[in-house]
């Protein structure tokens, strides 16, 4: 007798998209001097969240911290001296640059608080893609979702 089972489906309908929690990085400046990187690493900083959601409740820090790190959007601050100059790994150059919008897999990368900014320091291969605009990319597309 053949058994079939099913994964079990995970749904995210209740999360909160991009668009809807994504601040402006102003509300604390990058660090005038930022800290040299060795070799293949980009640091780059987690977007930011909002302080309070759009129904009013103010977000507490901790949380909002949180919600950064998982963000897995970023914008590329530093480039280490060797990142992207493996010709054999990168034959048509780099992936990204100082100032582009990257993503990056979850639970990657090393979580930095420097002169009171996170970043994530990452090596060159863990740039997943480019983005034109952090608020296009929708973590919450439901791959659970069956057609049958």
């Amino acid at each position: 007798m053949e058994m079939k089972t099913k994964m079990r489906e995970q749904h995210l309908g209740g999360s909160v998209k991009n668009d809807k929690w994504i601040t402006d990085m102003q509300e604390v400046a990058d660090p005038e001097v930022l800290p040299e990187l060795p070799g293949f690493h980009v640091l780059v900083r987690p977007i930011s969240v909002k302080s309070k959601t759009k129904g009013g409740i103010i977000i507490p820090d901790s949380t909002k911290d949180d919600m950064s790190y998982l963000t897995t959007v970023g914008k590329v601050v530093a480039l280490g001296d060797l990142a992207y100059f493996d010709k054999d790994k990168f034959p048509t150059g780099a992936w990204c640059k100082v100032g582009d919008h990257v993503s990056y897999g979850k639970l990657i990368g090393t979580k930095l608080f420097y002169k009171g900014v996170r970043f994530i320091l990452l090596f060159d291969d863990q740039i997943t893609m480019r983005l034109q605009d952090p608020k296009d990319l929708d973590p919450t597309f439901n791959l659970g979702r069956s057609s049958n």
